[in-house]
């Protein structure tokens, strides 16, 4: 028997929206200068954006905390009134709380609502808990810079985040994930590691690989290639750069230019730099005619993109505004849609398996209520073909309403990494719109011309932020086989330097990355240092072992395999260095 649900128990974002109330009224009371802006609950938490000269410090949340659990031992109700709209323009403006009052005045109905908690009154849709005593157990997190409406030319507020559950144990657990999840942060793995860096000379969102971080990504790179030729995609490489009139034509002009750079001129003639390969892909179809026989037509291509994020969103690789994206673009008849979605579908499970990735969270995204192009009726023969191919896959799905882009539905992939977080990774999406403005056709089997539908699928998005996704998710010990450095040889005198040198080589020649270090260090020393690097295999040679023709091998996480004939150890290595097998 199913348990009956509490009709009386809040939600729990109305429970957090409720712990936001409760911050800004702790706030305003031990700083009454600061004005307050909004305070939305948001998926894993609440935050409150405020306007003060000085900026919130750790000690400044300490005493938040404590006052707000002052007004939630208080047990104040929440309680609701409405005002006129201009009532609530002039109380707000009379308390010198400008962004309350600009909110209203943007409020369409005659009346406002207001909820009042103790002394703080605040505008609000709700609804709220009964009382501030349901609030038991929260912790501020962080403060962050935010501009006000996410405007960069409004005031610059500050926005203290937190978060709330229902019990403790909940909170506790939410907690522990959090510190797991700074450890696992992926700026700090880059840096520790020596694979990227960003720097304010070069520019935010863009990224320099080291020769390691340069080299997963080529390991990457190379995988992915042969994976697309083998299930029929022809390669592609189009300019970074293309004519202006390539993105009128694609629409990006119109409906994007908001995240495109600027025009530069170039022999009277303007261009701009691409944030989408998908016109390219187009242009390389239209230079000759296909036959339905042809079809589907598969293209695919790691092209870098450059769109423009502003500074406050950026987020090491995880948001960039250069960055390579995992593209493809299907074009197909409209009775090849069906088989073509369940085939590009089960190419992104692969692949995502192939990385580590089997706990996943699959949506169909439908048409959009307001700004979407081509006829209903297309849309919902096209929601139907994708509905019909997920049902074949025998995938579990959810339905996101209205969430498809404003050109198609498409189905999203999400991961869940090894600590449960959910990441957007591939994405399958429809077109109605680009076929018909580049006017793409192919000629049926009548010989006439048929307008094809397009497919756009990215299987890991892009390449930097599947990395940084890659990099939390195994907390810096990546498999084997896509480690930039798989094996480190140590050894312990300089006795030993030329065995070593000898078994770099053949190592190199068995295809293992690997390197050499014979810096005059204590063995305990080196490896200490070749642990806090992460490396799959330490291979280290005293005497014994090269009289030996042996290493003795340390695995990773503290794994001593002992000593072993290199060739032994070569095929251990071969075993285990497969795409796939993601464990040691």
């Amino acid at each position: 028997m199913n348990e009956k649900q509490d009709i009386n128990k809040p939600s729990l974002d109305t429970l957090r929206h409720s712990a936001s109330h409760i911050m800004a009224a702790a706030v305003t009371e031990l700083f009454p200068e600061t004005k307050v802006a909004i305070g939305p609950s948001i998926e894993e938490g609440f935050y409150y954006d405020f306007d003060r000269p000085t900026p919130f410090s750790i000690e400044d949340l300490e005493k938040i905390e404590s006052k707000m659990k002052e007004i939630i031992k208080a047990n104040y109700p929440f309680i609701h009134s409405t005002l006129q709209k201009i009532q609530a323009i002039e109380m707000f403006n009379k308390k010198g709380e400008k962004f309350k009052a600009e909110i209203a005045e943007g409020i369409d109905d005659e009346n406002v609502n207001i909820y009042k908690c103790g002394n703080f009154e605040d505008l609000c849709r709700g609804p709220h808990v009964k009382s501030t005593g349901q609030v038991k157990f929260f912790k501020l997190l962080s403060v962050a810079g935010a501009y006000w409406r996410g405007d960069s030319k409004r005031e610059q507020l500050q926005r203290i985040y937190g978060t709330a559950f229902f019990t403790k144990d909940e909170l506790k657990d939410y907690l522990t994930k959090l510190e797991e999840a700074k450890k696992r942060d992926h700026r700090k793995l880059g840096k520790d590691l020596d694979l990227f860096s960003v720097h304010d000379e070069v520019g935010g969102g863009l990224v320099l690989w080291h020769p390691k971080g340069a080299l997963l990504c080529d390991i990457i790179e190379n995988f992915w290639k042969k994976f697309h030729l083998d299930n029929g995609y022809g390669l592609l490489k189009t300019p970074h750069i293309a004519s202006q009139e390539l993105y009128a034509i694609s629409g990006h002009l119109e409906t994007y230019s908001e995240n495109m750079y600027a025009s530069m001129e170039i022999e009277g003639k303007p261009y701009r730099i691409k944030p989408m390969n998908c016109p390219g892909h187009l242009m390389v179809y239209k230079t000759k005619m296909h036959s339905y026989k042809e079809l589907p037509v598969r293209y695919a291509e790691l092209g870098t993109v450059y769109r423009y994020e502003k500074s406050g969103v950026l987020h090491g690789l995880l948001r960039v505004r250069g960055f390579t994206q995992d593209d493809g673009h299907v074009i197909v008849s409209p009775e090849m849609l069906e088989e073509e979605m369940i085939r590009i579908f089960n190419m992104a499970i692969e692949m995502l398996k192939i990385f580590g990735f089997t706990d996943l969270e699959i949506y169909l995204a439908t048409r959009p209520k307001e700004k979407f192009v081509g006829e209903i009726a297309k849309w919902d023969e096209a929601e139907r073909s994708l509905e019909n191919a997920l049902k074949k896959t025998g995938f579990k799905y959810a339905i996101d309403e209205g969430g498809g882009a404003f050109y198609g539905p498409k189905i999203d992939i999400k991961i869940k990494d090894s600590i449960g977080r959910s990441w957007q990774c591939s994405t399958i999406q429809f077109d109605f719109n680009l076929p018909e403005r580049f006017d793409i056709f192919y000629v049926n089997a009548e010989g006439k011309r048929a307008r094809p539908f397009m497919i756009h699928r990215a299987l890991l998005g892009s390449m930097e932020r599947f990395i940084g996704v890659l990099l939390e998710n195994y907390a810096g010990d990546l498999p084997l086989w896509i480690s930039p450095v798989q094996v480190v040889i140590a050894n312990i005198n300089d006795e030993q330097e030329g065995y070593c040198k000898d078994l770099l080589e053949k190592f190199k020649r068995a295809g293992i990355r690997a390197e050499l270090d014979d810096r005059n260090e204590k063995i305990g020393h080196k490896i200490r240092e070749i642990v806090l690097q992460k490396i799959p295999y330490i291979a280290v040679v005293g005497n014994k072992e090269m009289e030996s023709d042996s290493v003795a091998i340390r695995q990773r996480g503290n794994k001593d395999l002992g000593a072993m004939k290199v060739d032994d150890f070569i095929k251990l290595f071969e075993s285990k260095n497969v795409a796939g097998i993601n464990e040691l």
